[in-house]
């Protein structure tokens, strides 16, 4: 395929930050992006959907990552952690980045689907 970004996704509760008492669950996740395609994309924005356990949604649209908005080569990868704080110790994110290729073709690299949940929490 000539566009073609692959996103993987590690998650981590962050348990001396989160407050259950208070329905605050803190999250870290980390993304490694790569090119798999032919020619080379740059990160233009994000768009990202989070569901907790109550399936209460907020979407988070942005340009770039941390403040970056790294070009892939083909064969290349970029990492970056990022966080998100829930009012449910279970839930999901899922999304989209918005690249621009090379040759000025635009496209979407979907985010798959993923489950952030405290220890325990799913048997």
């Amino acid at each position: 395929m000539k566009y073609q970004i692959d996103v993987n996704v590690k998650t981590n509760y962050i348990e001396e930050q989160s407050d259950s008492e208070n329905n605050r669950y803190i999250f870290s996740y980390t993304i490694r992006m790569t090119n798999n395609g032919e020619i080379g994309s740059k990160l233009i924005s994000r768009h990202w959907i989070i569901t907790d356990a109550m399936g209460n949604t907020q979407e988070v649209k942005g340009m770039g990552v941390i403040g970056e908005h790294p070009h892939l080569e083909p064969g290349e990868s970029f990492e970056y952690t990022s966080g998100t704080v829930m009012e449910t110790p279970v839930g999901s994110m899922e999304g989209s980045y918005q690249m621009k290729a090379d040759d000025e073709t635009m496209f979407d690299a979907q985010i798959p689907a993923f489950s952030l949940s405290t220890p325990h929490a799913l048997h």
